[in-house]
């Protein structure tokens, strides 16, 4: 048996069709890759972001009015900049939670201002707890610390920031509400 696939695989017909097969895998994994890094960098674009009219109309409204949107630099962070990873494993993570978004847009369960509003809270305090988690890894795609000249902010702001980094603060701790409506409280 190991003689007869031995002799089978030394033969030139054998060599030609394995390597063959080999480019046409190699060159279909490069096409399939392609594809997929295509579709993944394009659900990270804005417009991707605020092609649902439950994005476009309430969180995207509010953001317009930051200074994440618009300021005298004219740096601007997208949704993607601040609500999925850079690094390509925790983006892989953040796109496959990202599934139960998809489940409630089909069930429609924030399709109205009312139904958005009244699971605005909940889906705050699910970001809130991410960010909390993660460090504000993505805020500090930007925003760090150790580049930070607390002496040019303004007073208020430099002791605040101080004071956060003694007490291992991260972004979040201080910053909720930056780019969205605050969620009303009562059911905290």
């Amino acid at each position: 048996m190991i003689k007869q696939t031995w002799q089978l695989l030394r033969s030139p017909t054998a060599k030609y069709s394995l390597g063959l097969l080999l480019l046409v895998g190699f060159i279909a994994g490069i096409i399939f890759w392609g594809g997929f890094h295509t579709v993944i960098e394009a659900t990270n674009t804005e417009e991707f972001c605020i092609s649902c009219h439950e994005m476009k109309d309430n969180v995207y409204q509010e953001y317009k009015k930051t200074i994440h949107y618009s300021n005298r630099t004219g740096v601007r962070a997208i949704c993607s900049d601040c609500h999925v990873p850079k690094s390509w494993g925790h983006k892989m993570v953040r796109k496959i939670q990202a599934s139960n978004e998809l489940y409630h847009k089909m069930m429609g369960t924030v399709d109205t201002p009312e139904k958005f509003d009244a699971h605005r809270l909940t889906m705050a305090k699910r970001v809130w707890k991410t960010m909390k988690e993660t460090d504000s890894r993505e805020c500090r795609n930007c925003h760090r610390f150790d580049f930070m000249k607390l002496e040019d902010q303004d007073k208020t702001a430099g002791k605040k920031h101080a004071r956060s980094i003694e007490q291992g603060k991260t972004c979040i701790d201080c910053h909720q509400g930056i780019a969205h409506k605050l969620p009303a409280e009562e059911d905290q």
